[in-house]
């Protein structure tokens, strides 16, 4: 218990010393948390085009649409507020810093994660407490308290499945020196793709969104269960399986300790 609170401390003040570090340019934050929002709103502004046309997708109205976007948002900013150390981890190991990080007596997970802290990605979770304000108040939904833990387990599972996938996006730079570009398809790509309900792209895609990696455990099945289409309490649970996800990510993430060689550097 004891080195667990020793931990929690020390990451606390991994985040301290990065708050103050950015606070020394004021205005670089705060332009930089104000593109964050302006990005995401471009995003908003598609999907309010879009229903300038079209009164629904697949049965889904544009304040439900936005109830999932909203969500999925909100568990990507943050992730990649806190995980921002595994998203940058390509220079670590090419530039020879991982070998001091192995060396001293803390995790090296710690280490990591308290290397980048991003707090300008509150712009952008700015924008999806907006959306999903809007679209809690325009799809009538019925509250219940089984359905505040609902989008409280979404959160959970959410930040779980996206820091996976930056766990593993780190993993893999134990092997290549570099970051594989391709993974942005599953974070960024996730992020784009989660601008609508992940059922409407079709059953093969809801098939790897389930049982691969998990973003319709995160978004589309408790959303169904918020909208009321299904009534199961399992839904309410599905999103916590989601967090399963951390657990190849995490033995992909030994195996890659393990092997580690220096880079030469």
């Amino acid at each position: 218990m004891k080195k667990i609170k020793a931990s929690i401390h020390l990451y606390l003040h991994y985040i301290s010393i990065n708050i103050r570090s950015m606070m020394q340019y004021k205005t670089s934050f705060f332009l930089t948390t104000a593109g964050q929002f302006l990005v995401s709103f471009n995003v908003f502004l598609g999907i309010f085009f879009m229903f300038r046309r079209f009164h629904s997708v697949e049965g889904f109205s544009y304040s439900e649409v936005l109830l999932g976007f909203s969500i999925i948002l909100l568990e990507y900013s943050i992730a990649e507020m806190f995980v921002r150390g595994f998203d940058c981890f390509a220079g670590i190991v090419r530039f020879g810093e991982f070998d001091r990080i192995i060396v001293r007596p803390q995790n090296e997970i710690l280490q990591v994660l308290g290397n980048k802290f991003e707090l300008t990605r509150i712009g952008r979770m700015f924008q999806a407490v907006i959306m999903f304000v809007y679209g809690i108040a325009k799809s009538e939904i019925t509250w219940s308290f089984s359905k505040v833990i609902t989008v409280l387990f979404m959160l959970i599972g959410g930040i779980s499945v996206f820091s996976g996938l930056f766990l593993i996006y780190a993993a893999l730079c134990f092997f290549t020196l570099d970051g594989l570009e391709f993974m942005n398809v599953f974070t960024d790509g996730a992020r784009e793709f989660g601008k609508y309900p992940v059922g409407i792209y079709g059953e093969k895609i809801l098939l790897f969104a389930t049982f691969i990696i998990p973003y319709a455990l995160i978004q589309y099945y408790p959303l169904l269960y918020l909208l009321d289409r299904r009534t199961s309490a399992l839904y309410i649970f599905l999103p916590l399986l989601a967090c399963l996800f951390l657990i190849p990510s995490m033995l992909l993430w030994k195996f890659g300790v393990r092997h580690y060689t220096s880079s030469g550097s």
